[in-house]
């Protein structure tokens, strides 16, 4: 109810995609129609549509870009189910899989063993990973104002809870900072991928990174469940939050790789999120069926952000991802913070609570 002397605040136009039009207070759950198996089973993209009953920005949150990264579908499931929903400004779109071949697959790829990250913004009359991102991008991405993208590391090599973004746009830098994780990397775009193309059309855009392909991680999950709420209130999306959350993030000056200096059987002594400091031992590769043993140095400061999981490794394998920042202790202090409060969590508080 709006009191006297109270603006009202202008209504929410509504969206349309694919021809399903959501109007204002109205949440809806539909397919886009888009490729089909080789026995004519289709493969239609899931997305629902939630619209809040006043005006504001239109944010995408998808996930399984990569069919196997499986935490933001999970993410997306959580959020959908948040109460605070209930008061919504502005549209929340979500998509927790565009990749459904990779997904029935458990793959990364697209049967064509093309990375579908690399189609954007695609074409009708191209590659089927070309036309699945055309699809995705021209009836969904293009009705959007912001979008929160959800990835996790590789198969067998495990990313600590970080933001990548680049950060010479102010939304950009806005978004990321909101999202309120310690680590953020400043990260330069590649050719073919949404964030390129988002940037591109002029829709600012940051990827989550957590956790590992074809696992889901409880901490990953409850980080990105609190982070897209974070951004929403930043937006102006969500009522502001009663308890403040504190977390400061940090932007990494730079990261670097550590890769396997000879072949054999891998063991890790650094764990995601250490700090670690010159002539710090970060693993172990030994011989398989002989004593010799070779030594993984740290050549300089660094939080470990990214870990291969794999015992068995080869020569130049990257094993480890180091980044650099200005100052350490403050780092540590918010990881440290970080995993207190995630740990604090239950997912039954962050269902029926609408301030999480």
């Amino acid at each position: 109810m709006v009191k006297r002397g109270e603006a009202r605040e202008p209504r929410n136009p509504g969206i349309e995609i694919a021809g399903v039009r959501v109007g204002a207070g109205e949440r809806q759950a539909f397919d886009l129609p888009g490729a089909q198996l080789y026995t004519h089973t289709p493969l239609d993209m899931p997305v629902e549509v939630i619209c809040g009953r006043a005006a504001g920005p239109v944010l995408l949150v998808c996930a399984a870009i990569h069919g196997d990264e499986l935490n933001g579908v999970e993410i997306i499931r959580r959020l959908r189910a948040l109460k605070v929903l209930s008061r919504l400004r502005g549209t929340l779109v979500l998509v927790p899989v565009v990749n459904l071949f990779g997904f029935i697959h458990r793959s990364r790829y697209l049967p064509d063993r093309r990375d579908l990250n690399r189609c954007f913004p695609g074409h009708a009359e191209g590659s089927l990973g070309s036309r699945v991102a055309h699809l995705f991008f021209s009836e969904v991405v293009t009705k959007c104002t912001h979008i929160i993208d959800l990835h996790t590391g590789a198969v067998h090599r495990e990313n600590l809870p970080q933001l990548r973004a680049t950060l010479d746009q102010k939304p950009v830098e806005d978004m990321a900072h909101s999202f309120e994780l310690p680590v953020i990397v400043n990260s330069g775009l590649i050719e073919g991928s949404l964030r390129a193309a988002a940037h591109e059309a002029g829709i600012p855009v940051i990827t989550y990174e957590a956790g590992e392909a074809l696992r889901l991680d409880e901490k990953s999950i409850v980080a990105g469940v609190r982070g897209i709420t974070n951004v929403m209130r930043g937006l102006d999306m969500l009522p502001a939050r009663r308890r403040p959350w504190l977390a400061e993030p940090y932007v990494a000056r730079s990261t670097t790789w550590y890769r396997a200096p000879t072949d054999g059987v891998f063991r890790p002594l650094a764990k995601l999120g250490a700090r670690v400091r010159p002539g710090d031992t970060l693993g172990v590769i030994a011989a398989p069926f002989g004593e010799t043993e070779s030594y993984l140095k740290a050549k300089g400061e660094g939080i470990v952000i990214g870990a291969n999981n794999l015992p068995l490794v080869n020569e130049g394998e990257a094993l480890f991802h180091v980044a650099r920042f200005a100052t350490y202790d403050a780092v540590e202090e918010q990881l440290t913070a970080q995993q207190e409060a995630i740990e604090q969590d239950r997912l039954y508080e962050i269902e029926r609570t609408a301030d999480i």
